[in-house]
């Protein structure tokens, strides 16, 4: 059961990631109105949103996937290493 769970949590830290790459990555070459776009952003964009709140406004650059990204791998990481050991 415990492996099962190690399994779970390092899958769903993976394509979490990868939402979050392929997101910001589509957000330059397609429309924000694209149904690929549309779909990937009702999954990240609530994930999004309270860093977006937390963190100061830097004009165009929008840090939030980055710090998104920090987020999962350490919460991934904290959650394996309890269950490992």
């Amino acid at each position: 059961m415990n492996s099962l769970l190690i399994v779970l949590i390092q899958i769903a830290g993976q394509v979490i990631t990868i939402l979050i790459i392929v997101h910001v990555i589509l957000s330059y070459f397609l429309s924000p109105y694209h149904p690929v776009r549309l779909t990937i952003d009702r999954l990240v964009e609530p994930l999004l949103s309270p860093i977006r709140q937390i963190l100061p406004q830097t004009g165009m650059i929008d840090f939030s996937p980055l710090v998104l990204l920090i987020l999962v791998q350490l919460i991934s990481a904290l959650l394996l290493s309890i269950l490992q050991g």
